[in-house]
């Protein structure tokens, strides 16, 4: 299964908070639950016939801005500013009580939690400073809390780009330059290597990707507005934008793609979140396609999260006031079912995607995973 990423910064086009985190094989989640000022840390249970929820709650309540983290072990992450540090401990349910293992913290003004780690024992974060970006390992090393590698410039977001937890992909800014994504190679004491670049002079983010049909979500300005488009990593294709996910009044932001599509990264259903002055909707998309399908999410939806099955089948968490912890699930076959598919080929050569024509931006080459470590470094920064 594929669970979604996280991109906390405004700028990298994320609409706020999803207000839970998936671990990347769907084991578990994780969730501040609770109303008002009564908060407390609660773990969902995915991987069996039906979910079920089991809260961590301890001595006190804790504040709004605490993160929680899955791990694949059934333990929790949790992470609280406590004035200029960042503390961390690990929760586990002991009986009818919540155990706590403090890890240690971190020193730093600004610290965002990067998405859940392929390899479901290790949590990482980021803290930008002046001028680099600290990676750290927050959980999972021997001895707490570990800075594996200083970034140069300022980075935000944050996409795994394999199935072990070693490349990382951040969007970075230096010296007010245009904001490009590189990977980041954690083995190798963080170096970087570009990964993304549609014109000099545009902002290229890296929003999602698929390991496994090295599908790449991007969100661009090389169009001279931000548009949503999308690539494939290691291809010397262009980017496509697609009409079908511009909607007037309404941000559109990706936040799962199914795995499993070994080399077809035409096939791959994305489920994106559409928010809009009526609220947030669901929104279902292939390339192949090139149709967004608009959908009412369900009552209670945890908006911007979910996570595909192999099948196509698009899992949304989603809690009422009487149902405490369930999924909701879409098959993605059935909302395909009537659509006429083109080969993107096809569509090139007639005008279709991308638009624009021979003045089309082509994305310079991207990394390919298969022959990690990296050739062409730029250094550690």
């Amino acid at each position: 299964m594929t669970a979604c990423a996280i991109e906390t910064a405004p700028e990298d086009g994320a609409v706020g908070s999803t207000g839970i985190t998936i671990a990347v094989d769907g084991s578990y989640a994780a969730r501040l639950a609770g109303e008002g000022d009564a908060l407390y840390p609660e773990r969902w249970t995915l991987d069996g016939p039906e979910p079920y929820a089991v809260p961590l709650p301890l001595d006190q309540p804790e504040e709004r801005d605490t993160d929680v983290h899955p791990l694949s072990d059934g333990r929790v992450l949790i992470r609280r500013r406590v004035e200029d540090r960042h503390a961390f401990s690990l929760l586990y349910p002991t009986g009818p009580g919540t155990g706590e293992l403090p890890l240690g913290g971190v020193e730093a003004d600004e610290l965002t939690m990067l998405p859940p780690s392929p390899d479901g024992r290790c949590a990482y974060a980021l803290a930008p400073g002046e001028y680099s970006t600290a990676i750290w390992l927050v959980a999972g090393g021997a001895f707490g809390p570990e800075h594996v590698a200083e970034v140069q410039g300022h980075c935000t977001g944050g996409v795994w780009l394999d199935r072990t937890g070693r490349m990382l992909a951040l969007n970075r800014q230096q010296s007010g330059a245009p904001v490009k994504a590189v990977a980041v190679d954690l083995e190798r004491g963080g170096e970087v290597t570009p990964l993304l670049q549609i014109t000099e002079d545009s902002n290229d983010r890296l929003l999602l990707a698929d390991p496994d049909s090295g599908l790449l979500l991007i969100r661009s300005d090389a169009a001279g507005h931000d548009r949503l488009g999308w690539g494939v990593l290691g291809s010397l294709r262009p980017v496509r934008f697609p009409e079908c996910l511009r909607l007037a009044d309404c941000a559109v932001t990706p936040f799962a793609v199914q795995p499993g599509q070994v080399l077809m990264p035409e096939s791959c259903a994305v489920g994106l979140r559409v928010d809009g002055a009526a609220g947030s909707w669901l929104g279902i998309w292939r390339p192949a396609g090139r149709r967004l399908h608009q959908l009412a999410a369900p009552e209670g939806w945890l908006a911007g999260s979910g996570m595909w099955s192999r099948e196509g089948v698009l899992q949304l968490p989603y809690a009422t006031g009487t149902v405490a912890c369930a999924l909701a699930r879409i098959d993605a076959s059935e909302v395909f079912a009537h659509e006429v598919v083109t080969e993107p080929a096809q569509a090139e050569h007639a005008g279709g995607e991308p638009s624009g024509g021979s003045g089309t931006p082509v994305v310079c080459k991207p990394v390919p995973l298969q022959q990690a470590p990296l050739t062409g470094r730029l250094g550690p920064g």
